[in-house]
């Protein structure tokens, strides 16, 4: 026991070894000279069983490039014979501070890492937490406007089923576009909520089986702004209540109610309004029976550029007659069935994330 310090010694590197792998060792004093393996040979096996040890080189050549040497090796230190016991004590206990203070400096890292991933845990946690919500307050928002909307076709007994279609189309052409969630659940949520402005329009208007004359036609005109004062101050139906604002909007700036043309309509109400336009052609009216898929496809081509943007055209002529006779079916039977058991869910493709 010398200074405080519990200390044993070998006479070569292999009886080093033997001991300084059962442990127990804080600081090893090395010669570089010893019998056999030299000290320096010996220092990175040190490092390598226990990277925490401080090690001290003692040599009695004062050789700065031994010393180099020995430091990038991971030495902590140099002694150089002959040297004072107090010299030894002094470089000792600046070694073992050393080595005290890098351990506990890992532990706090380690510490601070692991509070760090606990704490990043429960974000992600929340997060989940939070986006399982986020999803169920959709699902609430989608199906309070699918009852509306189905209250709205209920009025209208002449295009029963016209707005599950119109927004099954809508959906269909807004993805053959390339458009993705959030913006194509706006645009979803706009087609279902098109004509919800009907509300305010009387019903000897809206039920009247002739043409309409002059100010009863000025009077229908107001149902998009009607809807629009209606859905405004929805926060989650911003978006939406601008389609529904702009639905009878036409690519010449010919619509109504503001004129708008070309790229100031609202991309959801562009594909809307083809996919309103191949649904009223292709459905029995009282008075008239469906049109072809030729006659209405003629027509959406011969008013492209005019009531149609163009591009939305190209790609409702890009999706097979098949396809489109498909989605109609689909829609048709929930509406036959329906009965008051609500609408499929698979009508309606849910959103991943949401603007909520």
């Amino acid at each position: 026991m010398a200074f405080g310090y519990q200390a044993e010694s070998a006479d070569s590197a292999a009886t080093a070894r033997r001991k300084f792998a059962a442990g127990g060792f804080d600081l090893v004093l090395c010669d570089i000279d010893m019998p056999g393996e030299s000290g320096t040979s010996l220092l990175p096996w040190l490092k390598e069983v226990d990277p925490d040890i401080a090690v001290m080189m003692v040599t009695g050549i004062d050789d700065a490039g031994t010393a180099v040497s020995a430091m990038l090796k991971g030495a902590s230190d140099y002694l150089c014979k002959p040297f004072s016991l107090p010299e030894v004590r002094a470089r000792t206990e600046q070694a073992l501070e050393k080595r005290r203070l890098m351990i506990e400096n890992r532990q706090y890292q380690d510490h601070l890492e692991h509070l760090v991933s606990e704490r990043t845990k429960k974000v992600r946690e929340g997060m989940e937490r939070i986006r399982g919500l986020n999803i169920k307050l959709s699902h609430a928002y989608d199906n309070t406007l699918t009852a509306l909307m189905i209250a709205l076709d209920y009025r209208d007994n002449e295009t029963k089923g016209h707005s599950l279609r119109v927004v099954s189309f809508t959906d269909r052409l807004a993805r053959e576009l390339g458009i993705e969630d959030p913006a194509l659940t706006e645009i979803r949520r706009g087609a279902m909520l098109h004509d919800v402005g009907k509300i305010g329009i009387s019903d000897a208007i809206l039920s009247k089986p002739g043409p309409l004359n002059d100010d009863e036609r000025a009077i229908m005109h107001m149902h998009p702004q009607l809807g629009y004062d209606m859905l405004r101050d929805i926060d989650f139906l911003e978006v939406p209540a601008r389609i529904v604002l702009t639905h009878q909007e036409m690519w010449d700036g010919g619509g109504y109610p503001g004129g708008m043309r070309h790229e100031e309509i609202p991309i959801g109400a562009r594909i809307f309004a083809v996919a309103d336009t191949f649904d009223a052609m292709s459905s029995d009216r009282p008075y008239r029976a469906a049109l072809g898929f030729e006659q209405v496809r003629q027509e959406l081509i011969d008013f492209a550029g005019v009531q149609f943007d163009p591009r939305v055209v190209e790609a409702f002529l890009r999706v097979s007659e098949e396809e489109w006779r498909s989605i109609r079916d689909h829609v048709q039977s929930a509406v036959e069935a329906r009965d008051g058991a609500g609408i499929p869910d698979e009508l309606f493709p849910r959103v991943t994330t949401t603007r909520e």
